[in-house]
This record gives C-alpha cells, structure tokens and sequence, in this order.
C-alpha cells in the first residue's frame, strides 16, 4: 500500500528471448544449458572480418508481437550499434534498434486487484525492438575472480518497453504476466523465468499525488519472478518516499534487487542514450517487408489471451475473473481443455474451472510448481470430477482423493475411491436410519430445535455427517433432516 498523498509511477522494460534455434545473426545454437563459451562462434565473439546475417525468423516473431497489441509494425526497420564496455560484451557494442524500431506503439488490457473486483486499465506500449543479448557473467563460481559465460551472447530478444501508465506494484505484476502470456501463446518465447528468457527492468518513481511532472526515476534491472518484481518495487517506492520526507533527493540509479534482503541496492548511476553513442550499425542493411508479408503473418495469428477468455465466458458461462485465470497461462488453458476433453466434465464446465482455479491452483502455489509439473494429468483430474457429477463423492471426499491422487496413491480416482472405500452414501433408506438414530439419543435438541433455535441444524449435520464417516450425500442428508424436523419426529 502506498503512503497516502504519493503517487507512483512504474514502467516497464521486458526482454523476451526469442524462441527461435539459431542466434540473431550468427548460426550459434540457442539451446539453454550447454557448457560455458560452447556455443559463441566467431560471429558472436566480433572477431575481425566476420560480418552478421540477419536471422529472418526473429523478424517474424517480433511482428506477430506487433500484430497481437495492435501496434504498428514497421514496414522498414533498422539496426543501430549501442556503445559500452563491459566483459560480457565482446565486441564492446551491442547491436538494437533506436531510430527505426520494428513495433511502434500499442496497448493491453490488464485487469488490476482481486477475484471478481477487479479493474481493467489499458496500459500503453511505447515500442518494441530487436537486439542481441550480450554474454553472462559469473561472480560466484570463481574464488576471488570473475568468469565469463558468452554462449547468450547474440541471443535474440525483443525489448517491450511499456509507456509509464502503471501506479502499483499490482498492476505492474498484472501488466508482466499479461505480456508473459501472449508471447507464449504466439510461441514465440518460452517465457522461463529461471533461465532468464523473460526478464523484467522495472523504472520506478514517485511523485505527491496531484503532480503532473514526473520524479527521479530508478531502474531495477532483470528481476527474474513475478513475485520479486512486486516486491522490489513496493520496496523502492517506500525508499524513495522516505528519502524525499527526510530531506533527500531521488538519484538516477540503476539498482539491483537483493531477495534474501527484500531491498534494492544500487548498482551504478543511470546512463542516459546519449551515454551510448547509439550510430546506425555499418555491417546491416535495412529490413524492408512487403505488405503482402506481413498481411500473411497477420492471418497466421493464434488464438490470444482476450480472445480465449471472451469464448470461455461466451461458451462455458464463466465469470471473468475465472476466465481470466484459466488463460493467464497458455499451460493453464491447455490443461482446462484437456479436462473438457475427457467427456464427463465436459457437461459442467465451471466444475472444472473451480478446480483448476481453487483447490489445485492452492496446491499448486503451496508446493511452488507450475502447472506443467503437476503431479495430478487433466485425465485424473477428469475422472475425480465425473465422481462428484454423479454423487459419487462429496465436494469433502473429492478432495480427499484428489490429494491421494497428488500423491501417487492411484492411477485413477475410481481406484482410490475403491482402494479407500470413499464412495458416498446415497441410500435413502441408510440416511433416514441415520437422521434417525440422532435424533432419538438428543429428543431434548429436537425440542429446542423446534422451539426456535435454528441453529441447530448443522448440530445434527455433524453428528450424521460423524456417523456416516463423512461419506453421507449433504443434499439428501439437508432434506430428510428437514423432513423429520418439521414432521415431529
């Protein structure tokens, strides 16, 4: 929360690996993982006389980007050479787009706060363009020295660099996912945190509220989660604000953020482009594509986040929140319509959401995995509901077998709820001899029932629910004690 009378204002600079298998202008392989420097040819390391190939394919990634924010994709583009020297950097220049950007403008919706309260706002996307990532520099591995990894180096990447529309950490977070979730729906990035295929630079600053200029802002560089990122700018905002109330004054800074603190420290002090000698790259030619071309790239686009939830809602009668969740997430929705696809589950669509949204989203976040690792298959999870649909278990026993499933227990729920004897008992006859038996051993908690005291139904619940094991239908159990309550039983 932030402190009453300041305001902040957030943008965001996101570097999506492109998902293509050969680097941005050399044939180096991509593939994550391999040994240090094995993968960083002549091309990538600058060595003299060799000259760099566009590779077409990042081209057509970073378009369909375009196409998916409805921004403009430039018919010409072209590369510019970004002056720095650092040790990852071998030809002491990294190659992007400054003047001539592949995408300009553009916009998403995101939808800020909680469950069905939650507020959509458009936030504005100044740009995106290519470049080559530089190399990697290892601190830790090396006693005392400093190695240096350049297998990235000339890695693809798009930088979506948002207009400074946000005012909160949340809605910085809902912005990064929303932009997580189209690149993996067009395939063009993996979107892997860990690995450093999607890294968030976040420009943080703060102003009283009623300002209309904006502050000093900061920069934190390459947060690789979703939950650090909401972290460090909560972080930095309440830093800024106490350093403006104590006198202070905001530095331009570029910062880093520490976890194991939860604080941002700085790093070094902001360049501005003119610190970069950006000049048009010598070595490349302008890209120039076709209308014809991209018009084809266009058609080719795939179902998108917004669209995927607008069916949801229109086919299977979700709210939007819940619809919104389940295609957050490309694997999500996958994993949705697999169950679907199961059959049963299929004739109760908004079942299957509440399961995947509530009890296994909860179990997912508690065990820290991604749906792609859970250890419950959209089979499994289809035959459990198919149990709940035809009463064989109850929302409580579903859960029970769903956990048994999570663990290993059973292939399928029909052979747990075998193995465990869970199947819930439906037998009118069984329920009222149930009903009953506690009501005759508490005649005086009938009476006060009867007198009024309401509240006692769910006395008799329990101990129905107690005796039966749990396994009582809670439909028809409601209905024969309201039946025998009322007849004077």
């Amino acid at each position: 929360m932030i402190q009453s009378g300041w305001e902040a204002v957030i943008g965001l600079e996101i570097h999506a690996q492109l998902a293509t298998r050969s680097k941005i202008f050399s044939g180096a392989a991509t593939a994550f993982g391999a040994e240090p420097n094995v993968q960083a040819c002549a091309v990538d390391l600058g060595l003299p006389g060799v000259l760099p190939v566009l590779n077409a394919e990042a081209v057509r990634m970073a378009a369909l980007f375009g196409f998916a924010i409805g921004a403009e994709v430039a018919t010409h583009c072209a590369f510019d050479r970004k002056n720095y020297f650092y040790p990852d950097l071998p030809k002491g220049y990294q190659i992007s787009q400054l003047a001539q950007p592949i995408v300009l403008g553009g916009q998403v919706v995101i939808r800020a706060g909680e469950g069905d309260a939650a507020v959509e706002k458009t936030i504005r996307l100044t740009r995106a363009h290519l470049e080559e990532d530089a190399g990697k520099s290892l601190h830790e591995d090396f006693a005392g020295m400093t190695g240096i990894d350049l297998n990235r180096a000339g890695t693809p990447l798009v930088e979506i660099v948002s207009e400074p529309d946000m005012r909160s950490a949340a809605e910085a977070v809902a912005y990064a996912r929303k932009i997580h979730a189209i690149v993996q729906y067009l395939g063009i990035c993996d979107g892997n945190m860990q690995e450093g295929s999607f890294r968030v630079d976040a420009n943080v600053s703060v102003r009283r509220q009623g300002e209309t200029r904006l502050g000093t802002r900061t920069e934190i560089k390459n947060v690789n989660s979703f939950r650090f990122l909401e972290r460090a700018i909560n972080y930095e905002i309440e830093r800024q604000i106490e350093l403006i109330e104590d006198g202070g004054q905001v530095q331009q800074q570029t910062r880093l953020y520490d976890p194991e603190r939860d604080e941002t420290r700085m790093m070094r002090t902001k360049e501005a482009a003119d610190d970069y000698r950006y000049f048009p790259d010598p070595d490349l030619l302008p890209v120039v594509l076709s209308r014809e071309t991209l018009d084809a790239w266009r058609a080719a686009l795939p179902e998108l986040p917004d669209a995927k939830a607008a069916r949801y809602q229109a086919d299977y009668g979700l709210s939007a929140y819940d619809a919104a969740v389940l295609t957050s997430d490309k694997a999500v929705a996958q994993y949705f319509e697999q169950v679907l696809s199961e059959g049963a589950a299929a004739a109760d669509p908004k079942l299957a959401a509440n399961w995947i949204t509530g009890v296994l989203a909860a179990q997912l976040n508690r065990h820290g995995l991604e749906i792609g690792a859970c250890p419950v298959t959209a089979a499994q999870l289809a035959g459990l509901l198919r149990r709940v649909q035809d009463n064989t278990l109850s929302n409580k026993l579903a859960k029970e077998v769903f956990d048994g499933l999570w663990q290993g227990e059973a292939e399928t729920a029909d052979a747990l709820i075998a193995a465990r004897g869970l199947q819930q008992i439906t037998d009118s006859a069984a329920i009222e001899a149930m009903v009953d038996a506690i009501l005759a051993e508490h005649p005086d908690k009938v009476a006060e029932y009867r007198s009024g005291k309401d509240k006692l139904f769910g006395f008799f619940v329990g101990l129905v629910m107690k005796a039966a094991k749990g396994k009582a239908n809670p439909q028809q159990l409601n209905e024969v004690l309201k039946a025998r309550l009322g007849a004077g039983a």
